[in-house]
């Protein structure tokens, strides 16, 4: 039996041109690479099998995600309305919950006034190293400020030690200090690795360290100045709160005595 061969010419040109493409091409030889390799052919199929199952874990995600919440929402077909009733409104119940209710505001709108006097007070994050300044309970002026730096620091005999971390809660400006003079505490000694003097040393007494003003919040945690600016917006101090030279300024004569401060 004779096989009849087809004549190029014969084939229509636009299947000429579909056979002879480079897409029909490559996916001949990739289909002939697939059926012929053993190897290639598992790799194909573990494929599509890891595939087919990131594909089932998003849609089952999905599902809880968005589809599910979406069902429940609907899932009674019952609608909520709002009721102006006035057998509700005369309801002892209905009563009882607004009394609550309006002696809760009430409690709260006292303790947001205690919160924010009508004077002039200051805020202190500690967190974000920022101070707000604020009078008539409008905020007035706001920048960097420096806080403790939550170091330890040890004697060398281990037997005292120091955490130098700035105070949180609601302080009052106890006192406030023109040119300022620093007592060094023993713990300034510690740090520079020198012996601690006596109380009454001439050593422990410096000028021009603490700016030009001081508020105390007692306890010996100062608001005042700094030689170290660079350093401001960092918790770099040992439980003071420091200011450069304008802020501190205008917070000194903001400030009054009893003036409170709160820092977070």
């Amino acid at each position: 039996m004779e096989i009849e061969n087809k004549d190029s010419n014969q084939i229509p040109s636009a299947e000429r041109g579909i056979l002879g493409s480079e897409l029909f091409l490559m996916l001949s030889g990739y289909l002939n690479n697939v059926t012929s390799n053993a190897l290639l052919r598992k790799v194909v199929v573990k494929t599509s099998l890891v595939a087919a199952i990131i594909s089932v874990v998003i849609f089952i995600f999905s599902l809880f995600l968005f589809i599910v919440p979406g069902l429940q929402e609907f899932r009674t077909g019952r609608k909520y309305e709002t009721t102006n009733s006035g057998e509700v409104k005369n309801s002892p119940d209905y009563k009882k919950q607004v009394s609550a209710l309006k002696r809760d505001v009430q409690g709260l709108s006292w303790k947001y006034s205690s919160f924010t006097p009508g004077q002039s007070y200051l805020v202190i994050s500690t967190t974000d190293n920022r101070f707000f300044l604020y009078r008539n309970k409008k905020l007035v002026r706001e920048g960097f400020c420096s806080s403790g730096s939550y170091t330890r620091l040890t004697t060398a005999e281990g037997n005292r030690q120091w955490i130098f971390k700035t105070p949180k809660g609601r302080f009052w400006i106890q006192q406030k200090i023109v040119k300022p003079l620093w007592i060094r505490p023993d713990w300034s000694f510690v740090e520079e690795g020198l012996p601690i003097p006596p109380a009454d040393d001439p050593s422990r007494y410096e000028y021009g360290v603490l700016g030009d003003y001081a508020m105390s919040l007692g306890d010996g945690y100062l608001i005042h100045g700094t030689i170290y600016k660079r350093f401001l917006g960092m918790p770099v101090t040992h439980g003071c709160v420091r200011l450069n030279d304008e802020d501190l300024e205008t917070i000194f004569n903001t400030l009054n005595i009893g003036s409170k401060v709160y820092i977070l």
